[in-house]
């Protein structure tokens, strides 16, 4: 199992902490090589999840826009309305299988914690979730689900009081805990073997989607399209397809209020390598090596940092990185809504609204697949306020 993405990843943590995650790595390597529990998991994905997603033709914006052909992954479709479900049940039965009682977790958006506390829930383990107080504002519905699956919603009122700053207080409270507790991380961050982990288990978003646009086209997408924070639903379509070097792939990041401002959460994009969260990756600092506040109207792309593998792709240049405007994903979540019946998450929304940029530039024998990485009932109330604003 790969340590490292180039010069990125790495275990940059407490001595403690290091002996955790040797074992959980151990444990990880063994269990996806137990083929009871990959049985295990491929029901629950089937049976609890709803898999194999769809992938659906977007006719409609397709024809709107006048360029190439759209395809959506429908990962909204899972249960719980997101791509979060296929790494919380595999890191549960992980959990499950190395003996431990309890589960601790962190979240922006409130996906991964509703994720984590269905999965909790499902298995009849204890839960705690720790949410910054403004995404606990921002997705009060979220925090609501959380406590009705049973899980204990933990407000985190330090620093900007948001997702960098939950996973700050999730990691504290799992040094203390470490005995009995497993730490269920939600994306594709954090010291190895967490990033590998989390793309194990979202990978199964490729692996569906590359038998799916053969089965329907009978070729290979031109483009994929997913959007990027932490990283996880992008590694998950990306992984199956990084061999196929014709594959054009695009991550798109929050500009939020703009580029050219201070409100942004555009790392790959203006960010340095530096140190987060017990990773090497690239980081939005100061002048002084800080690690700066970071802005988005998504609580799901609100994050300082980014997965390893996505700063080496883009190092490598395998994979290209852009950045969405609130405005442009706000328009976009309004377009996809009106246009062909689904409302996507505001996350999503900034892929969709990459996809609206580039689909009118590409000839009609082209093929985009984007990965609509949630379903947006969640941010129905934020986008009221942002419209009411404007």
């Amino acid at each position: 199992m790969e340590k490292q993405f180039g010069k990125f990843g790495g275990q940059y943590v407490p001595q403690e902490i290091v002996k955790e995650l040797n074992g959980l790595e151990v444990a990880f390597n063994e269990a996806i090589n137990d083929p009871s529990f990959m049985e295990e998991y491929r029901y629950y994905l089937k049976q609890f999840v709803g898999r194999p997603s769809p992938l659906y033709y977007a006719e409609r914006l397709t024809k709107e826009l006048g360029g190439a052909k759209i395809y959506l992954k429908r990962e909204d479709l899972n249960h719980t309305g997101a791509h979060k479900i296929n790494n919380t049940v595999g890191q549960i039965l992980l959990a499950k299988r190395m003996g431990k009682k309890k589960v601790i977790a962190e979240t922006g958006a409130g996906q991964h914690g509703v994720a984590t506390a269905t999965s909790a829930a499902l298995f009849g383990m204890e839960c705690e979730i720790f949410q910054g107080q403004i995404d606990m504002d921002r997705q009060r519905l979220n925090v609501f689900r959380m406590e009705m699956l049973g899980a204990k919603v933990t407000s985190v009122d330090s620093g900007t009081k948001t997702l960098a700053d939950a996973v700050d207080y999730a990691i504290g409270k799992w040094v203390e805990r470490i005995d009995d507790t497993f730490y269920l991380l939600g994306s594709a961050v954090g010291p190895h073997p967490y990033p590998t982990i989390v793309k194990y288990f979202q990978k199964i978003i490729g692996e569906e989607a590359i038998k799916q646009i053969q089965q329907q086209e009978n070729c290979l997408p031109d483009y994929l399209i997913a959007c990027v924070g932490g990283g996880s639903n992008a590694i998950g379509l990306f992984t199956e397809f990084l061999p196929h070097k014709e594959v054009k792939m695009i991550g798109v990041e929050a500009a939020g209020k703009g580029l050219d401002t201070k409100d942004h959460a555009a790392t790959l994009t203006l960010g340095k390598e530096g140190v987060i969260h017990g990773m090497n990756t690239k980081v939005i600092m100061d002048e002084d090596g800080n690690i700066s506040p970071v802005y988005s109207i998504s609580a799901g792309l609100d994050y300082p940092g980014v997965g390893p593998e996505h700063a080496h792709l883009q190092d490598i240049k395998r994979v290209t990185y852009e950045a969405i405007t609130d405005k442009e994903a706000v328009s976009a979540f309004l377009k996809l809504s009106k246009t062909e019946g689904i409302i996507p998450a505001i996350e999503s929304s900034h892929a969709i609204a990459y996809t609206i940029k580039l689909a009118p530039t590409l000839d009609k024998d082209k093929i985009i697949i984007v990965n609509l990485s949630g379903r947006g009932d969640k941010d129905v109330e934020s986008i009221k306020k942002y419209l009411t604003v404007e």
